[in-house]
């Protein structure tokens, strides 16, 4: 009897050998695919990170509208990302770190300090990974564009302005955003060199810097009114030193008397120029810049060549031409 067992086993084994090596019988649920059948592989999007200097103006918040109408367009991936203050030069060096680990097709990055940045710069760099600057620069060659407005030819700009509306003489001031962004330096050395190589009887008194923040830069234009009573001017270089010197001057009830000037846009300058508080102001073109940001970005990633530098221009505004359609298309409020 276990004779009998052994050799049905036996040849129940033969046959199921002889069956797996038939390359003509296949399992029902097999599946064959003639050459060139193959589903094609899914090609992945590119992606962007786009860290801004921040979340608090309405200035980024024009920026993001145009990055992501580039995205839009160009059918790849973005996120955008800013510090809540323009002080916080660590926390947006660890946005920088965390976008790098996602090995990102390319970067678009406007730096809060020139030089802090570098570093991490040179890891995108030996990872192969493009970066676009924008807004401000960096004091390196790594990034391969930079889109921004020529803010040193625009703060010039706004000193000719101050030297016309005080008549040439007197004394004046800035508040800064920073002494540490390209933007900060540009706009505060364009006014100062200008003021001092064109205008011998302007003298600048004084320059202080309140970080962008409204309530810093209020309390700094203040300080400046109070030291010097004779001040004639006052120079904001961004959207939240502007605010602040407005909040400043019709504190000190020195609306006439102290001339604004300020740069960037939003509701509180708009307002201030239409209402006669603040004399005029040097606008950026933001969307543009967040447009043209990621469009070079894109173009970097997929290894075509970019102009190393992408100016977005700039425009003068006050009471005379705001309502200018061409000047209304670059304000935000």
């Amino acid at each position: 009897m276990r004779k009998g067992w052994m050799m049905a086993a036996l040849v129940l084994v033969v046959f199921i050998s002889a069956c797996s090596s038939n390359g003509g019988s296949k399992s029902p649920s097999a599946t064959t695919k003639s050459p060139g059948s193959e589903a094609p592989a899914k090609t992945e999007k590119l992606y962007v990170p786009v860290i801004s200097k921040g979340f608090q103006h309405q200035f980024w918040q024009a920026v993001r509208i145009g990055a992501e109408k580039a995205a839009a367009e160009l059918n790849v991936d973005i996120t955008y990302e800013g510090t809540e203050t323009e002080s916080q030069v660590d926390k947006q060096l660890e946005m920088l770190q965390v976008a790098l680990d996602k090995k990102p097709s390319a970067i678009g990055f406007a730096a809060l300090d020139s030089q802090a940045s570098i570093p991490y710069l040179k890891k995108a760099k030996d990872a192969g990974i493009p970066v676009i600057a924008f807004d401000s620069g960096v004091d390196s060659d790594i990034p391969l564009s930079t889109v921004a407005t020529d803010n040193a030819v625009a703060a010039g700009v706004a000193a000719d302005k101050m030297a016309e509306l005080i008549g040439g003489d007197g004394e004046i001031a800035i508040i800064a955003h920073d002494q540490t962004s390209r933007t900060g330096i540009d706009r505060r050395d364009g006014f100062k060199n200008r003021i001092e190589e064109k205008y011998p009887n302007i003298k600048i008194v004084d320059i202080q810097y309140g970080g962008g923040d409204h309530l810093k830069s209020t309390d700094a234009a203040k300080a400046i009114m109070q030291a010097y009573p004779n001040l004639k001017g006052i120079f904001g270089t961004n959207e939240g030193s502007a605010i602040g010197v407005i909040n400043a001057v019709m504190e000190a009830k020195a609306v006439g008397k102290v001339t604004i000037i300020g740069y960037d846009s939003g509701k509180a300058q708009i307002d201030a120029i239409k209402n006669g508080t603040m004399a005029g102001a040097i606008s950026q073109n933001p969307v543009g810049i967040g447009y043209e940001t990621v469009k070079a970005a894109v173009a970097a990633a997929k290894g075509e060549t970019i102009k190393p530098a992408i100016d977005s221009g700039f425009v003068w505004y006050d009471k005379t031409n705001i309502d200018n359609e061409d000047v209304k298309a670059v304000l935000y409020e």
